[in-house]
């Protein structure tokens, strides 16, 4: 597909339609004044949003527009008729220092804090034009400036205002250049980055001059010219237009202050200038970037000249046009337009295209302008008539700038300043047609990817071209401008991008091949450089548009080029953790897969892969899984039974043993499947030890909780033969009897006889039997030996006696193996018997002495004194019925005894001794209910 097949302007003629709906650029309007006005308008200024008037009786107003009901009235210190009307005034863009001068060449300065203007005595008889102002305004002075007089010199003052009656305020003034005619035009200013570097531009009815170089410092400030040096070294770059007549208009003007800055292809936006000669209006860029020895004729030479003739010409009153044109009485300059006044019309021509945008009559016939003006500062603009005042008012001045920019290929400043969304479209798709063209096909699709160029359009011409980079920036950009919600867009660019991608990387790689198979010593790093910038572009892209791939399609496209770690990298990058390990897993590459495990936090993706890298890299493993606590360890057992399962490991590296161990350890686990895993693995073990599992079942003893299922555990421990550890569950359930029946059974003597000591303290009889059961067993082995043995029994159990064991022996036994014992026996019964005896006269002597002490108990009696007081209340004790003691002849009335008894028993006699109590009171059986509640106060006291 051509070039010449692409129309970026085609939407130009829409977007213009629209523009000229929208509302005009410029628009005069008339100023109404808040107060009446006594005389005509002679002259006028505007900087800074305060308006200078100047009245034909000599009267200034000074109204900051901010404010417009604050006006300061000022008077010339001297009458009209000896200086004369006021002809011209110069306001500096800071509104701080006003010139005034007269038609009898007398001038004045007047400060912003002042209502007295001063009058410059050494400036007397010089007719002022035009001034220079310093570029570091404000101050309190106005520092080093430029006068340009009728009589074609140039002079530079320093004016200082002060209070002291004899002190002038001119510090100094000299000539510091002469020209032919008068100077109608000055500007000052200083090369951005250089303060030492002065342009001073010089105009008069037919010449411009240029003047660029260093300016003089001597002294102190305002203590001499710094001017001279310049005038008087550089040669100026001067532009001539042939000498029209004397009474032309002739004036020079500086652009206003950008409100924004914007950066051009040189840098930032620099000023423009337009010098109003006999020929028209010369204009151009003030450059600032050039060297000083082209700098004046660069600003020349891309000027422009806008001739009277390209201005509308006049009607006459009969509708005819005019046959003489009137030259251009004034010009000033905004951001983007010269706003002329020509035959009383105002008339804005757009300063790039010089076309003409506005033309309206402002002045009717025979009204005449005072003055044309811009406010630097502000950018408003200003026209004065002797009775009125205009104000050009300006909307949305730079709207058709990005149209200009286009149609002059500068497209970056089109795109600048570009504002709606077609406008920038349309620079989008010129500048791609533009790059095309030269066949800058990486630039054009990074332009074509924020236009609304046809997708496929684009796209097919790279593919005709074979410019795959360029397609891949375009597809790269165009998916960033598409909605979220445009899926199936997304995904089918997303996914054209994956294989473009591949084929790329395939291309580098046969590029980096081919060199090094052509020469040894070829250098490929350039290859490999790139390489590595697109596999950086894959994988930024992968992370910016996962959710736009599919990733089953994504894997068959990269796998179809044999990319493996491009294939590693979008998994990684997509979290597909389970296709980057089963890829390694297949490949048995255990290493990788781990390390690969290592960067996990999904829980699953462990309990899915350890089973095969418990068996390959079990050590390895294991120390993953103790750096993660929180996993699930019992979805780990079949893993390890897995790994068991093989070759037999020795308990002390088997690793299944290592985490088990960790996790009832240091985890502190108490799942019974973990217990059992370990106790399983434990009893099959081929070692004959049962240390570790004894010591395994030893600690959960001693902690006081068993988390192990104990039928299970000692099915494991019957089936592996570990009998000293089946014993021990035994014991910990407290199943002695059976744990030392089991002991016997496999002739473990020792052993049972140590388990059946263990109920020593709780159970007697039950230790007895226990031991009853290891003599029987010791005693039916064969040999005289088991007798011996059975003898020592007798010593280690001191429960057990001969006589107890006599029904074990054998009818046949021979006696003198045990006669000592059987004499011992004899002799501790004959002991016994005696004892007893001496117990049984003793009880007979007490049984008397309780009968003899019965008898006297009868006999007891007490003497109550009649003065006896109850031991409670402290009233006489015979008043009512009463208890005495007659052991310590204690006496209480029976109603405080049994208050007192109530007070300190439990709650049964209290209850059956209100029961007793009520009773009585009812009138039921007093005799028996008495003597019962007699006994219990009596009994409880």
């Amino acid at each position: 597909m051509a070039p010449s097949d692409f129309t970026g302007n085609a939407a130009l003629p829409d977007i213009q339609k629209k523009d000229e709906e929208s509302l005009p650029i410029f628009k005069v309007e008339r100023v109404q004044l808040q107060f009446s006005i006594s005389a005509d308008f002679v002259a006028a200024q505007v900087a800074n949003n305060v308006l200078i008037l100047a009245l034909s009786t000599g009267r200034i107003l000074r109204i900051d527009l901010d404010n417009p009901s604050d006006i300061d009235d000022v008077d010339l210190p001297r009458k009209a008729t000896d200086v004369g009307l006021i002809r011209r005034m110069f306001l500096d863009p800071s509104a701080s220092h006003l010139i005034i001068t007269t038609t009898l060449a007398e001038n004045f300065y007047l400060h912003t804090q002042s209502r007295q203007p001063k009058a410059l005595s050494r400036l007397k008889g010089v007719s002022i034009e035009s001034v220079a102002w310093n570029p570091s305004l404000p101050t309190a002075s106005t520092r080093e400036i430029l006068l340009g007089a009728s009589d074609g010199n140039v002079y530079e003052a320093y004016i200082e205002p002060s209070n002291e009656f004899y002190r002038r305020e001119e510090k100094y003034l000299k000539t510091v250049y002469k020209v032919d005619g008068s100077v109608t035009g000055l500007w000052l200013d200083t090369i951005p980055g250089r303060s030492d570097m002065k342009r001073v531009l010089v105009g008069t009815a037919n010449r411009l001059l240029h003047f660029l170089g260093r300016t003089g410092r001597s002294g102190q400030e305002g203590s001499g010219s710094i001017y001279s040096k310049l005038f008087e070294i550089e040669t100026p770059t001067q532009y001539e237009t042939p000498l029209g007549a004397k009474s032309a208009p002739s004036a020079l003007n500086v652009s206003p202050d950008p409100p924004e800055v914007i950066q051009t292809d040189d840098g930032i936006e620099e000023r423009s200038y337009a010098w109003l000669s006999t020929q028209g209006i010369l204009h151009g860029k003030l450059r600032t970037r050039l060297t000083s020895s082209d700098l004046g004729s660069s600003v020349f030479n891309n000027s422009k000249m806008l001739s009277r003739s390209q201005f509308p010409s006049s009607e006459a009153t009969s509708g005819r046009k005019r046959p003489i044109q009137e030259p251009i009485a004034s010009s000033i300059l905004s951001q983007w337009h010269i706003i002329s006044l020509v035959e009383g019309r105002i008339v804005a021509a757009q300063r790039l295209d010089e076309r003409i945008v506005y033309d309206q009559i402002v002045l009717e016939p025979g009204e005449t302008a005072v003055n044309l003006l811009a406010d630097q500062k502000k950018n408003t603009y200003w026209l004065f008539t002797t009775q009125e005042i205009f104000e050009i008012v300006v909307t949305d001045e730079d709207r058709d700038v990005w149209r200009i920019m286009l149609n002059s290929q500068r497209f970056d400043l089109a795109s600048q300043y570009a504002k709606t969304a077609p406008q920038k479209d349309a620079v989008a798709m010129a500048s791609g047609d533009h790059l095309i063209g030269k066949g800058q096909y990486l630039e054009a699709a990074t332009v074509y990817g924020k236009s609304s160029r046809p997708f496929e359009q684009v796209a097919l011409t790279f593919i005709d071209h074979g410019e795959q980079d360029a397609l891949r920036r375009y597809l790269l950009i165009k998916l960033a401008t598409y909605k979220k919600s445009f899926i199936m867009q997304r995904m089918m660019i997303a996914s054209w991008l994956v294989e473009i991608f591949m084929s790329k990387f395939n291309s580098l790689d046969d590029t980096i091949i081919t060199k090094a198979q052509l020469t040894e010593n070829s250098n490929t790093a350039e290859s490999k450089d790139e390489l590595s910038k697109v596999r950086k572009e894959f994988r930024d892209f992968v992370a910016r548009h996962q959710t736009d791939l599919d990733s089953k399609t994504t894997y068959e496209i990269i796998s179809s080029h044999g990319r493996e770690q491009e294939l590693l990298s979008y998994a990684t990058e997509i979290n597909d953790y389970n296709y980057v390990l089963s890829y390694w897993v297949q490949r048995e590459r255990w290493q990788e897969a781990l390390n690969v495990l290592k960067q996990q936090t999904d829980q699953e993706t462990f309990y899915k892969y350890s089973s095969v890298l418990m068996t390959h890299i079990p050590g390895d493993l294991v120390d993953v899984l103790m750096r993660h606590p929180d996993l699930d360890s019992r979805k780990l057992i079949p893993a390890l039974l897995n790994y068991n399962k093989g070759d037999r490991i020795p308990l002390s590296q088997n690793q299944a043993v290592r985490y088990l161990n960790y996790c009832i350890n240091t985890l502190n686990s108490t799942d019974g499947a973990i217990h059992n895993t370990l106790i399983s693995i434990y009893a099959s073990d081929s070692s004959p030890s049962e240390s570790a599992l004894l010591s395994y079942l030893s600690s959960q003893s001693a902690s006081g909780k068993r988390s192990y299922d104990t039928d299970f555990a000692f099915r494991l421990c019957i089936q592996h033969g570990r009998v000293q550890s089946a014993v021990h569950i035994y014991s910990s359930m407290g199943q002695y009897a059976s744990a030392v029946s089991l002991a016997l059974k496999h002739d473990e003597i020792e052993l049972a006889s140590i388990v059946a000591d263990r109920p020593a303290d709780t159970d007697p009889a039950l230790r007895k039997r226990l031991w009853l059961a290891v003599a029987k067993k010791v005693i039916s082995s064969k040999g005289k030996g088991s007798i011996k043995t059975a003898m020592d029994l007798l010593k280690r159990c001191d429960l057990l006696r001969i006589e107890d064991l006599i029904p074990f022996f054998p009818d046949f036994v021979i006696i003198d193996d045990f006669k000592a014992e059987i004499c011992a026996a004899l002799e501790s019964y004959s002991k016994s018997i005696a004892d007893l005896d001496a117990e049984m006269d003793a009880s007979a002597a007490t049984a008397e002495s309780i009968k003899s002490d019965i008898k006297a108990l009868g006999k007891r009696y007490a003497i109550v004194e009649p003065g006896e007081r109850c031991r409670v209340c402290e009233l006489p004790l015979l008043a009512r019925q009463f208890f005495v003691f007659p052991s310590c002849q204690h006496g209480f009335h029976s109603d405080c005894l049994g208050k007192k008894v109530l007070e300190g028993s439990g709650i049964a006699v209290r209850g059956r001794i209100r029961e007793l109590q009520a009773s009585i009171a009812r009138g039921g059986r007093r005799e028996r209910e008495g003597r019962e509640l007699d006994a219990l106060v009596a009994g409880s006291w």
